[in-house]
């Protein structure tokens, strides 16, 4: 029985690759982002203390926690909706609207080890300027005979802050709202006290 909306629960990490590759335009490693998480305001149960002066505005009701991979993540209680990767000293490659927005469809479509057909994505929104990249997408697993299978929104990002580079996507199984607030959250990443 297929499932593609179970394997796709791996594209959490797959979009952070996609925006790895769009960042560097070299194709940067995307394990090596999640080095220290940005500071949310809450500190993670038995992790290191987020990276000082970095505040990532979360909505009402988000808690926040380190991702396994060392990943920020945060979400509703009991679940993670965004993933936060930084690259410190890589707030230079932030990538245009157009470059991201490009390599994103690209990026979903190669086949996984989970899903061997791949993801078709359709960008729904773009914005960027010199700060920040947001791209908003749907998604939905290429079945084999073609066809799709179901959709759900996402978004894929890049913030800079200072000298840093934010990566941000949502995780599968979220909703149109999770996506928006995670795209706010997103785009509001800054330096305490700065940019």
């Amino acid at each position: 029985m297929l499932r593609p909306r179970r394997e796709a629960t791996r594209l959490g990490a797959a979009a952070a690759a996609v925006l790895a590759l769009g960042c560097s335009g070299r194709g940067g490693d995307a394990a090596s982002v999640a080095q220290e998480p940005p500071d949310a305001g809450v500190a993670p149960r038995g992790s290191p203390a987020p990276r000082a002066g970095v505040k990532v505005p979360l909505p009402p009701g988000w808690t926040a926690q380190l991702g396994a991979d060392g990943s920020f993540q945060a979400g509703p209680a009991g679940r993670a909706v965004l993933r936060v990767d930084i690259r410190p000293g890589a707030g230079a490659q932030l990538p245009d609207t157009e470059t991201l927005a490009a390599s994103v469809p690209q990026q979903f479509a190669q086949p996984t080890a989970d899903w061997k057909w791949g993801f078709a994505a359709s960008l729904d929104q773009e914005e960027g300027d010199a700060r920040r990249t947001l791209v908003r997408v749907t998604v939905a697993p290429k079945l084999p005979d073609g066809g799709v299978g179901p959709q759900w929104p996402a978004l894929v990002g890049a913030k800079r802050a200072g000298d840093d580079l934010f990566l941000c996507s949502t995780l599968p199984n979220v909703t149109g709202d999770e996506v928006r607030l995670a795209t706010e959250a997103c785009r509001d990443i800054e330096r305490q006290g700065g940019k």
